[in-house]
């Protein structure tokens, strides 16, 4: 079993930055490839991004490339997420997620474990 808890998320301006962290244990860190989603009210959970188990390789949705970045510390068993430029439509609910797999996807279901979850509201 996996536990993975999310910190960081507030609320901030439009053009501020956050860094989301999600601290992961229960098992070998780096045996795990990890993601972060995001739900908004009334919308389905979306993909945002996802790196590979040692960090060699990352995924990003369009709507978020250039703006916010992940990266991992095997050591400290933490994955982040940079978030830069922020925009009002980043508001949502941010989900770390857990894959038993080498292979970055973009798919909810494809995924094994989930945290529970931290708010980020950016004001306009």
């Amino acid at each position: 079993q996996v536990q993975l808890v999310e910190s960081g998320g507030a609320l901030v301006q439009a053009g501020g930055s956050l860094r989301l962290s999600c601290a992961a244990s229960g098992r070998t860190f780096s045996s795990l490839a990890m993601g972060w989603f995001r739900q908004a009210p009334g919308k389905e959970r979306e993909f945002v991004a996802a790196i590979s188990r040692l960090g060699r390789y990352t995924s990003y949705a369009d709507s978020v490339k250039g703006r916010l970045t992940i990266s991992r510390d095997n050591v400290k068993n933490t994955v982040y997420l940079q978030m830069n430029s922020l925009k009002p439509e980043d508001t949502a609910v941010y989900y770390c997620a857990a894959r038993l797999s080498s292979t970055l996807r973009v798919v909810p279901d494809e995924y094994d474990y989930w945290g529970q979850g931290t708010q980020v509201t950016v004001s306009s």
